[in-house]
């Protein structure tokens, strides 16, 4: 069963807010990255390569957590439980409007070295519980 975003962490979610995602190793140990994100009505979406640790984490194992706080108020925070699904269909297009977004800038403008040959990935998660106080 899906969980509902309230109002606040939706407005939250479509700012330029940075989110820690946190993904399950094959030891079982967590691994957290920070990430850009983006709100599809109640699922949060970012953009990762196929080679990347959270990407074959999420393949073997799709539960994740997303963690966020408030800049200007930090004690203000929400965790989204949930299970992701990965697709690299829209992968490039996402992470140039993340980038946009978050920087001004299209992804290869921003990162020229960037390997733009990596498929990028969309990461889909699909909220099962939300705690925290926004």
């Amino acid at each position: 069963m899906s969980a509902t975003l309230s109002d606040k962490l939706k407005e939250l979610l479509d700012s330029t807010v940075f989110v820690s995602i946190a993904t399950i190793q094959p030891d079982g140990s967590p691994q957290v990255s920070p990430v850009w994100v983006k709100r599809d009505g109640d699922d949060v979406l970012i953009s990762t390569t196929v080679t990347r640790r959270k990407a074959t984490n999420l393949e073997r194992d799709p539960r994740v957590t997303v963690m966020l706080q408030r800049f200007d108020s930090p004690q203000e925070y929400a965790e989204i439980r949930g299970t992701a699904t990965l697709t690299t269909e829209g992968g490039q297009e996402l992470i140039d409007e993340l980038a946009v977004k978050y920087s001004g800038k299209r992804y290869g403008e921003l990162n020229p070295d960037a390997h733009l040959d990596d498929p990028r990935v969309v990461v889909r998660i699909t909220p099962r519980k939300v705690v925290g106080n926004i």
